[in-house]
């Protein structure tokens, strides 16, 4: 009898060459939410850090923009009377909350990191200045970008798309924490939903697809930059992806 493959682990990947050079990798804020209601889960965090050391080593450049759904969420706050603006800067500055939490797991594993805030808080994170973020990356430093775009009405979906572009990155890796890529339909109420494998981001835009919000999927599509959308409880996902290999959902557009 075949004995069954061991799973891959980060190990297995530890010095391979990657086809990236430059990403931006998207976590939401429940990324950083444990299972005992913990708002920011340091087992979490350290899990997180661990991957993105791993690519580091493999010599990919690497930023992050990460949400804050685990604290606040600007949109419900509004739907419960309170001013959608006011609400919105709560929610950037609790993304700052994260990534502040981020650049400490980052800097235990012995990676230099700096967090750049789209609102100024110059006490904890450097302004963001899209040359410096680009001098950071060259010198292999993480570059976490916090405060969304430091507008209201603007998502961090639409940051990370926005900075992604900014610093020239050659793809968004967008981490899921419940599912494993993009189904045509939510799994969690639809038992019958297909799972796609590649898509345009004109098509999730049409469907409805709960990928990014419009803004930044219309931004990626003008743009050409392709979004990998996959599930980040296997720690291996990321290192998948950065090696090429079929994983979760590529969401990209024909060249023009």
């Amino acid at each position: 009898m075949t004995p069954e493959p061991k799973p891959a682990t980060l190990q297995d990947y530890a010095g391979k060459p990657a086809v990236f050079k430059r990403v931006l990798i998207k976590l939401s804020g429940q990324a950083l939410q444990g299972d005992e209601l913990l708002s920011i889960d340091p087992d979490k965090i350290q899990a997180i850090a661990n991957q993105v050391h791993t690519a580091w080593e493999r010599g990919v450049e690497i930023a992050i923009v990460v949400g804050a759904g685990n604290i606040f969420r600007g949109v419900a706050g509004s739907t419960r009377g309170m001013d959608r603006s006011t609400g919105d800067y709560m929610g950037m500055i609790a993304t700052v909350l994260n990534a502040l939490a981020l650049q400490d797991g980052m800097e235990k594993f012995g990676l230099d990191t700096r967090v750049q805030s789209a609102i100024h808080m110059q006490e904890v994170a450097e302004p963001y200045i899209r040359r410096r973020a680009m001098r950071h990356l060259e010198k292999k430093r993480i570059v976490i970008f916090a405060a969304g775009t430091g507008n209201p009405y603007f998502t961090t979906d639409t940051a990370a798309a926005l900075r992604a572009l900014e610093i020239g990155a050659e793809a968004i890796l967008m981490a899921k924490r419940s599912f494993d890529g993009i189904y045509d339909s939510d799994p969690e109420t639809n038992a019958e939903a297909v799972f796609l494998p590649r898509i345009t981001h004109l098509e999730a835009i049409e469907q409805g697809l709960r990928v990014m919000d419009t803004t930044a999927l219309s931004l990626c599509m003008d743009n050409g930059l392709p979004i990998h959308v996959f599930n980040m409880t296997n720690e291996v996902n990321i290192q998948r992806v950065l090696s090429g290999e079929r994983t979760g959902t590529i969401v990209s557009s024909p060249a023009k």
